[in-house]
């Protein structure tokens, strides 16, 4: 389907919030408010310094910062035993983003912490500084077998504060030493500044970056993920990845029945052209909290069409906006997802796009000495047993 540009509603964008009052879009930020999360007692009610205007005044809101918190986590492996998501474990360096995608699913993980799903998910951080540590002990444990990792399954594992605390790129340097397999996802282009450590990690047939390009208008992306690297940067690390010899999937994901959809092929098609060598789509997913924000952001910014869209999700999910269940709630049902997942197979084959091809090998793994030289059980492993061998 030919690409059509997002027309954006001129002027100050203001539309009323989950708790309806008026409020005003923040410059480079997703979310348009804060509500309480769904486990509290009490909720918020928005005060004028909070971004809160009389209806039809242009004056901006003040502007919010990002700040910074640390978590001393017990362990940084998650398990899952979900058919619709092709990994069983992954690792997450950081909790919210602050990419401040308006259709993340990640914003009601948010309210486990007693924040918001709203602008506290993109502008209260939580970093875990002991990943690397916490992930080099969970391979090790006696009993460990692996299967592929993803990196960043929840929240951006290259999002901005990456840049200063270098988690993942420590993580990514012990999945190296071990040769384990792992699956990056990012909308980033910051992943090219581990080159060198995927690379290593290409030749040895364990990783498969997955960059998600969620739309080629630089206008609607400015709006729909703020802070994330335009479509045109994704793009360009598509093709810097693959110039260095490491496989990239491309996940034209979310698709927005209404607002991006129409440029599924244009974008899998630009993906191609870069050097993506398979692909993957999902429909967008309101859970919990989730749903609200984004009827609120459709008010802001694309007025005209916010009906439409909301309807065609609840096309596409039984009537509701959201379903739970397994394998339902990535793709949907009815006619309209049937014809977006036509669309998607149709040019994939088109392209030459495999759908998850991703070729691990996880016999590779293999756990290396200790930093600090051989353990205790090494001197009972017998003669000419690598240090570190297992009991």
């Amino acid at each position: 389907m030919a690409r059509r540009p997002t027309a954006l509603p001129p002027g100050p964008v203001i539309a009323k919030s989950s708790d309806g009052t008026q409020t005003r879009a923040r410059k480079g930020r997703g979310a348009l408010d804060n509500p309480a999360g769904r486990f509290e007692r009490y909720q918020r009610t928005a005060t004028p310094d909070q971004g809160v205007t009389p209806a039809g005044t242009a004056e901006a809101p003040a502007p919010l910062r990002t700040t910074v918190t640390f978590e001393s986590a017990r362990s940084i492996l998650t398990r899952n035993d979900s058919p619709d998501i092709p990994f069983k474990q992954s690792i997450n360096p950081y909790r919210g983003c602050e990419h401040g995608c308006i259709y993340c699913f990640a914003r009601p993980s948010h309210a486990y912490l007693g924040l918001s799903p709203g602008l506290d998910f993109e502008t209260r951080l939580i970093v875990k500084p002991d990943a690397p540590d916490l992930l080099e002990a969970a391979l090790r444990m006696p009993g460990y077998r692996p299967s592929p990792l993803a990196l960043g399954s929840n929240t951006d594992p290259y999002q901005p504060i990456e840049a200063r605390y270098r988690l993942t790129r420590r993580c990514l340097e012990v999945l190296a030493r071990f040769g384990h397999p792992v699956g990056v996802i990012t909308k980033s282009a910051r992943v090219t500044d581990d080159v060198a450590c995927l690379q290593r990690l290409a030749a040895e047939r364990l990783v498969v970056v997955c960059i998600s390009v969620t739309t080629l208008d630089p206008a609607l992306a400015r709006v729909l993920e703020p802070r994330a690297a335009r479509p045109e940067r994704r793009l360009d690390a598509i093709r810097r990845l693959r110039t260095a010899g490491v496989p990239v999937a491309v996940l034209a994901s979310p698709m927005i029945p209404g607002l991006n959809d129409h440029e599924l092929e244009a974008i899998l098609t630009a993906a191609a052209a870069a050097g993506a060598q398979s692909a993957a789509t999902s429909l967008i997913r309101l859970p919990g909290e989730l749903a609200a924000l984004f009827e609120t952001w459709l008010a802001a910014h694309v007025p005209d069409r916010a009906a439409r869209c909301l309807n065609l999700i609840r096309a596409c999910h039984g009537g509701r906006l959201h379903r739970a269940r397994f394998g339902i709630r990535m793709r949907g049902d009815g006619p309209y997802a049937d014809l977006i997942a036509d669309r998607f197979r149709l040019a994939c084959r088109r392209l030459g796009l495999a759908d998850r091809c991703w070729p691990f090998d996880s016999a590779r793994f293999r756990v290396p000495p200790p930093p600090d030289g051989p353990t205790q059980l090494d001197l009972f492993a017998g003669p000419g047993a690598p240090a570190g061998a297992r009991a």
